[in-house]
């Protein structure tokens, strides 16, 4: 049980040198590892021997299994901060700051690589576990988990319905007037039910 494993062994043998090739296999390895087992599942020694490299350059490279994870599906925010940060105001302005945040992310980089992540995962099965990660492991779960609200894991994936859906609907179908409407129009109209999902009466159980 205290062993820690890869479903996949080791594609290469031996160890790289420190350096841009050994940053990329890990990149490489993490993806696979993320998508096959989860963000749980894989691990640090796993991915680092998928890649064929010192389990330590994980931390040289990345900090750690978050940065890491971080890196490999290419999104522009660190998550363990983003949720500090959504978390450090009032509770009943959370959706507001979750809403606006992601705007701001998102408009910043043209919808950037989470929302190719959003496209792929409709036809790619590794990209839907990653997204699924994201959201169940990385951010509104433990966002939920932090509320105390019954029904985390629920209230989680609602949470992810609307944050995908926005970043679906507005950089990747681009439907008007919504792909063009300004933050606070977005914000109004789409927190309220967000607000409910994170800290409403979700109806029966």
């Amino acid at each position: 049980m205290g062993t820690e494993t890869q479903s996949s062994s080791p594609r290469r043998r031996g160890r790289r040198p420190a350096g841009e090739d050994t940053k990329r296999a890990l990149l490489d390895a993490a993806r696979r590892g993320f998508a096959e087992l989860g963000y749980d599942g894989a691990t640090v020694r796993g991915i680092a021997a998928d890649a064929g490299v010192d389990p330590a350059m994980v931390n040289h490279w990345f900090g750690g299994k978050e940065g890491l994870f971080t890196a490999s599906i290419e999104i522009p925010v660190d998550p363990k901060q983003l949720v500090e940060t959504l978390l450090s105001g009032p509770t009943e302005q959370l959706a507001e700051r979750m809403v606006r945040t992601f705007l701001q992310v998102w408009d910043g980089t043209g919808g950037g690589a989470f929302v190719t992540l959003v496209r792929s995962a409709s036809s790619n099965d590794n990209a839907a576990k990653m997204l699924r990660e994201f959201i169940s492991t990385m951010v509104f779960g433990p966002i939920a988990r932090r509320l105390g609200v019954d029904r985390p894991e629920f209230r989680a994936a609602l949470c992810g319905t609307q944050i995908a859906g926005i970043g679906l609907v507005r950089y990747v179908i681009k439907l008007e007037p919504f792909a063009s409407a300004d933050h606070d129009t977005v914000v109004a109209a789409v927190a309220p039910n967000l607000q409910r999902y994170l800290t409403g009466d979700l109806g029966t159980t």
